[in-house]
């Protein structure tokens, strides 16, 4: 098993080696805002925390283009809450 994120248009993939077994999705709402949508993983991949790896994936592109992240996604709204480490890019 070889777990990868790949970007795409507007979404991050998790990847076992070839077989797609997740996602994380945002569209954009003008230059400077992601509109995160939605996150899924396979169910025969969950308690894996690989959840984590498309959140942190969406998390430093936010950073490294000075954008800012609205958490539609019940997931990402909840990682939002319980962790500080992602005041600087929630938009609330």
């Amino acid at each position: 098993m070889s777990i990868s994120v790949k970007e795409e248009e507007n979404r991050f993939v998790l990847l076992d080696d070839e077989k797609e077994i997740g996602e994380i999705t945002w569209s954009n709402a003008g230059e400077s805002l992601m509109i995160a949508d939605h996150t899924y993983v396979d169910p025969a991949y969950r308690e894996q925390h690989l959840a984590q790896n498309l959140l942190d994936a969406l998390v430093n592109k936010a950073r490294s283009e000075n954008k800012k992240v609205m958490p539609l996604c019940p997931y990402v709204k909840r990682k939002f809450n319980e962790d500080s480490q992602y005041e600087d890019v929630w938009r609330k």
